[in-house]
């Protein structure tokens, strides 16, 4: 339970640093009577998302396309984790709060990019015990 709210944070701290960099991503917060909780929630609810669709989607994505992303040396794994961020982009439009990328190509590639390197980070600097 521990590791999976520490995923969560993980995730939520990802997209944070891929919305500062990338100006094509942006997360809109739900009204609060204050703005910091607004802000907080609003990316711990986007990572819980973010997290559902890495772990229940990407796996299968990533098995079907296995011939591509061979093909490709491993590049296409780029694509997909661009997907699944357009794919909870998609999901929480549905949401008060929610994730909102414009492009495809530019701002979900890169902020998929930044996403992979903070998360890898977060991860190396304290992994989960297993």
């Amino acid at each position: 339970m521990i590791a999976f709210i520490f995923r969560v944070v993980i995730n939520a701290l990802a997209l944070a640093a891929a919305a500062w960099v990338v100006p094509g991503i942006t997360v809109t917060t739900a009204s609060s009577t204050d703005a910091t909780l607004g802000v907080v929630l609003a990316y711990l609810v986007v990572g819980l998302v973010f997290g559902l669709v890495n772990a229940v989607v990407k796996p299968i994505v990533s098995l079907l396309s296995m011939p591509i992303t061979c093909l490709t040396l491993g590049l296409f794994t780029l694509v997909i984790n661009a997907g699944m961020l357009m794919l909870t982009s998609w999901l929480t439009q549905y949401l008060p709060m929610g994730l909102h990328v414009d492009k495809f190509f530019w701002d979900a590639i890169i902020g998929s990019v930044i996403i992979s390197i903070v998360s890898a980070l977060m991860g190396w600097i304290a992994p989960a015990k297993r």
